[in-house]
This record gives structure tokens, C-alpha cells and sequence, in this order.
């Protein structure tokens, strides 16, 4: 089996592209728009990876964060962020975040990121 991501932002493009880019490397790829939508999908099955963006659109992806370090404490949480604010960075890793990813990163850094967490297929 593959290892599975679970990919969590409200920009409907920025899911599709990191889809695409993940599936084509071999990982089988879940998304979720909203917060409730990536707590359903997570607790329905398996998960190697989170991915979460750090605002998510009226929700904050810090709370969620708490909900998958309470709910699944062994998952490693990466948080997403198009924002250099790095006191929302700091917060989130002192609430358990894994590490954190930018979206202006490229690609292949953000493969290189998913790979410290869930080697490649």
C-alpha cells in the first residue's frame, strides 16, 4: 500500500496541483477544503501524512492542528503556509506540528519536505 496524504487547504487549484504532483509520485492522495471535511477523512481511515494550511478560510488550522495531535498523536501534522508569519509558525510547532511547508516552495522541496515524514513509494 502506499503511503496516504491527506492534503487540507481551501484553494481548490492548489489541491489539484499538489494531486496531481503527489499522486504522479506514487503516494495515494486525499484532500479536504474544509476542517470538518479533514476530520471526517481522517477519522475514517489510515493516514501516513497531514498537510494543513495554516488559515484556512473562517477556520483556523491551528485548532485543527489540535484536533489531530488529541485525536491522533503519532501522525506526523505539517503545516502549509503561504504567510512568513513566523509567530503563527512557532505556534503551531509548539502545539505539535511536525514542521511546516511554504507554498511558494517548489515542487521538488516540497517532495523533499513529505519525504522526511513518509519515504517515497
Amino acid at each position: 500500500m502506499n503511503p496516504r496524504i491527506l492534503f487540507v487547504d481551501d484553494d481548490g487549484p492548489i489541491l489539484e496541483m499538489l494531486s496531481a504532483f503527489f499522486g504522479g509520485k506514487g503516494y495515494e492522495v486525499t484532500t479536504a477544503n474544509t476542517g470538518h471535511e479533514a476530520m471526517a477523512l481522517a477519522d475514517e481511515g489510515h493516514l501516513d501524512l497531514t498537510v494543513l494550511d495554516i488559515r484556512l478560510a473562517g477556520e483556523n488550522g491551528l485548532e485543527l492542528l489540535g484536533y489531530f495531535k488529541a485525536n491522533f498523536p503519532k501522525l506526523p501534522v505539517v503545516m502549509f503556509t503561504g504567510m512568513p508569519d513566523e509567530d503563527l509558525l512557532d505556534q503551531a510547532m509548539l502545539r505539535g506540528a511536525s514542521g511546516f511547508m511554504r507554498k511558494t516552495d517548489s515542487m521538488e522541496d516540497l517532495l523533499a519536505a513529505v519525504q522526511v515524514y513518509v519515504p517515497r513509494p
